[in-house]
């Protein structure tokens, strides 16, 4: 169900729709102006934050505490290095039963879940090891 949405609400998604990645609010922000679009950062967080209540919008939080934002389109899952902050996709979802059964226990109307891993990647664990 598609919520009335402001003018800024609109660009915003529409912005995060033509995107391949996830952005933060601030590169949002730059972004719309330069587009042209006289927008003000607190608005864009609360664009960003009725688009999240809305189901169509997806924040990821990285380990360095950066929001990162995309449109709604699929699950997302990762393995992140804690060290060098490089996020790996995980491509099958293990949880899909469990977000099904969640559902009906609970009544509870699941938008997307993410399931995230946290460690060090490759890279780092050998540079630990020379070190």
């Amino acid at each position: 169900m598609k919520a009335h949405r402001t003018r800024s609400q609109d660009r915003i998604f529409n912005l995060l729709k033509a995107q391949n990645q996830a952005l933060s609010a601030q590169s949002i922000y730059m972004e719309l102006r330069k587009e042209g679009h006289s927008i003000g950062l607190a608005t864009v967080y609360r664009a960003l934050d009725a688009l999240k209540l809305e189901g169509v919008v997806q924040v990821r939080t990285l380990a360095t505490g950066e929001s990162l934002y995309s449109a709604n389109q699929e699950d997302r899952h990762h393995l992140t290095c804690l060290q060098c902050g490089d996020s790996i996709p995980i491509h099958e979802c293990p949880v899909h039963d469990l977000e099904e059964q969640l559902h009906k226990a609970y009544q509870f109307k699941i938008y997307y879940h993410m399931l995230e891993f946290f460690g060090l990647c490759t890279q780092c664990q050998q540079a630990i090891a020379q070190d």
